[in-house]
């Protein structure tokens, strides 16, 4: 099977997701600028999560150039991702509405790391498919973002508890870690095609 597809679904779905997170900003009562400010903790938690979907799309979209041939795993595979990213907009509403408290940041947190460990069997599946000289596997060869994502994330949670705004730090950290472009996959391409 071609990947156009399963492009198109995933892309969808996340298109989706951050229609129901932005549905979920509330028109505050009121015409005064005073009136926003209940909802800055909101709003923050929605840019937070807008941020981290764009992130998840950016990266999928450029590790799906590397598939030739979409496999039944991949299938599975991508489909627990996208299960995984279903659960964005609940976390972020709650989170949000809750001023960034103490249990809701950590299940944001234990989202983000499940997130980041179905993106890493989706990788690995897309890997197995393509065999030991498999494109993907050496574009992504010392992914340390890859790598200290869940250190942090699981960081996150445990502090949440304590420090739920320093756990909100981390979590901003991490998304800041991955906005820098990460050309490995279009560097792998563009010397596959050459």
């Amino acid at each position: 099977m071609g990947k156009t597809r399963l492009e198109a679904f995933s892309d969808g779905v996340i298109a989706i997701l951050i229609t129901i997170m932005v549905l979920e900003l509330r028109v505050p009562h009121g015409e005064q600028l005073s009136a926003l400010a209940p909802l800055l903790p909101v709003f923050l938690s929605y840019v937070l999560s807008f941020v981290y979907l764009a992130i998840y799309w950016n990266n999928h979209h450029h590790m799906l150039h590397t598939v030739q041939r979409v496999t039944g795993p991949i299938l599975w595979a991508n489909l627990h991702l996208l299960f995984w990213l279903s659960l964005i907009p609940f976390v972020t509403g709650w989170m949000g509405e809750n001023h960034f408290a103490a249990t809701p940041s950590a299940l944001y947190g234990v989202v983000l790391v499940m997130n980041a460990i179905a993106y890493l069997i989706l990788q690995q599946s897309i890997i197995a498919s393509q065999g030991p000289e498999s494109l993907l596997k050496r574009a992504v060869r010392g992914d340390w973002k890859g790598k200290i994502s869940p250190l942090l994330y699981l960081t996150a949670i445990l502090i949440a508890f304590w420090l739920p705004l320093v756990s909100q730090a981390i979590y901003v950290l991490v998304a800041l870690i991955w906005l820098v472009p990460d050309r490995r996959i279009e560097r792998a391409l563009a010397g596959h095609e050459a």
